[in-house]
């Protein structure tokens, strides 16, 4: 296991405090308050939201303290699979901060504050390796990119799952005698799905044409072999909903196909290169 104190051990120290302390801190208070947001009941609105906003900012401070590596002895971005996990749902939750305002969201709420503890936690656990120096002045465009894409993916499947529940519910108040879906607007979900799949697809696309180009020889490992096979779903769902009108169920199984493989790309890799491996990465 590679503990984020191993990493920022001898470190500087910000207004008397080492960096250690103040990612320690930053990741008690987002973790807190995220746990805070998911055992408050839906009627303390004002409270969840709150809540939910100060995990979302303690989680990006720990994120900005844990990746740059500030104050720390060694030089360079430090990232890895958790780093990766952390940034995605810290992504899909500003996603959600803005959009709760506008949509009934709440029963995601608690799953999601969840998964933003855990993920922040696991940053923490798990920080990831120092990138001293980089195969190209291109590969950290190719990174921020490459996560982009993951928030913006991670962010459609929700709206997914979403858009399932509520086609359920309105099919079964259909035969139990009618009645409109319990608030959610359908068609609206919809299209937010899509075009968060669109905008995930056209980030994703100049992120593995920005590895391609820079990377020499072009390697077909996991992680390549599986953002490939990621792209090409996401590319034949788009193809799918254009030319046959592909929607509801049959349309987001290929979602969630997608971001499984894409998740196995980066994440997956990395999990087994470094917890079950635990030896150094290949440059990314």
């Amino acid at each position: 296991m590679s503990l984020s104190f191993t990493a920022a051990a001898g470190g500087g120290s910000v207004l008397g405090l080492s960096v250690f302390a103040w990612l320690g801190i930053a990741t008690a208070l987002a973790l807190l308050a995220y746990l805070l947001a998911a055992a408050l009941s839906a009627e303390r609105a004002s409270a969840v939201r709150a809540s939910l906003f100060i995990g979302w900012l303690a989680h990006a401070a720990a994120i900005v303290i844990d990746i740059t590596g500030l104050g720390a002895t060694a030089s360079g971005p430090r990232f890895g699979f958790a780093p990766a996990l952390s940034v995605t749902l810290w992504l899909v939750l500003a996603v959600y901060l803005i959009e709760s305002r506008f949509l009934p969201l709440d029963r995601s709420r608690r799953a999601l504050a969840l998964l933003g503890g855990a993920a922040v936690a696991l940053a923490w656990l798990f920080p990831g390796e120092v990138h001293a120096a980089t195969v190209s002045r291109w590969a950290p465009l190719h990174w921020v990119l490459g996560i982009a894409s993951y928030g913006l993916f991670g962010t459609a499947v929700l709206h997914a799952s979403l858009l399932n529940r509520a086609d359920r519910q309105m099919r079964s108040k259909q035969q139990v005698g009618g009645g409109a879906p319990l608030g959610l607007p359908l068609l609206r979900l919809e299209r937010l799905t899509f075009r968060f799949v669109e905008a995930g697809f056209v980030t994703l696309t100049a992120a593995v044409a920005l590895g391609w180009w820079f990377a020499s020889p072009w390697r077909w490992d996991h992680k390549a072999i599986f953002s490939v096979l990621g792209w090409a779903v996401f590319a034949g769902l788009l193809v799918g909903r254009r030319s046959f009108g592909w929607r509801g169920p049959s349309a987001t199984r290929w979602l969630y196909i997608g971001a499984v493989l894409l998740l196995l790309a980066y994440v997956g890799s990395r999990f087994v290169i470094e917890v079950l491996l635990q030896r150094p990465a290949l440059p990314a």
